[in-house]
């Protein structure tokens, strides 16, 4: 059964392979994760500690994408971001948005411009802000209906305020 991925407005299925650490990994352990072939998401810590090796390999460097764990400092990936055409960010609980500023930091400080997909614990209601700090891709968490969630992206006709999907706030855009 593929996964069902919201991107650029659409339903589509995802072509991505994740490779996941344990969540008490360390940095030895992401030096001495496998990376293969193929279209493959990497947590971040194992980019940073296989990037001299990963980057040697970059006739396929467009085939490798890094996943944000709540807990990574977006800071220490900021050189990098332009080698990645996807990179994800996690949302473990409901509750936890540090997502959204990683995605705004990417999106408006680092200049990230390739698919920002959002993974994880993600609700319906979720979906519209989600695209609204700079997220271009949503991956459907199991057991959720994937029509319903498209429709959510147009729960809401307008917005007041500025964000990275409009950047001037609504009295601004006013035209009279």
């Amino acid at each position: 059964m593929s996964k069902q991925l919201i991107k650029d407005g659409q339903l589509i299925d995802d072509s991505w392979h994740t490779i996941a650490l344990a969540d008490e990994a360390a940095l030895d352990d992401a030096a001495a994760l496998p990376i293969p072939a193929g279209r493959i998401v990497i947590p971040a810590v194992a980019w940073l500690a296989q990037r001299d090796a990963l980057l040697a390999r970059a006739e396929s460097l467009g085939d490798i994408a890094v996943s944000l764990a709540p807990t990574f400092r977006v800071e220490d990936i900021a050189r990098d971001v332009h080698h990645f055409a996807m990179m994800a960010v996690e949302f473990p609980k409901f509750i936890d948005g540090r997502g959204y500023s990683t995605a705004r930091l990417l999106r408006e400080r680092y200049a990230y411009r390739g698919e920002l997909r959002a993974v994880g614990n993600i609700g319906r209601d979720q979906l519209f802000f989600l695209r609204r700090v700079g997220f271009d891709a949503i991956l459907i968490p199991q057991g959720q209906d994937a029509e319903a969630a498209l429709q959510s992206l147009n729960d809401f006709p307008d917005v007041y305020q500025g964000a990275v999907d409009q950047p001037l706030p609504l009295f601004r855009r006013r035209t009279v």
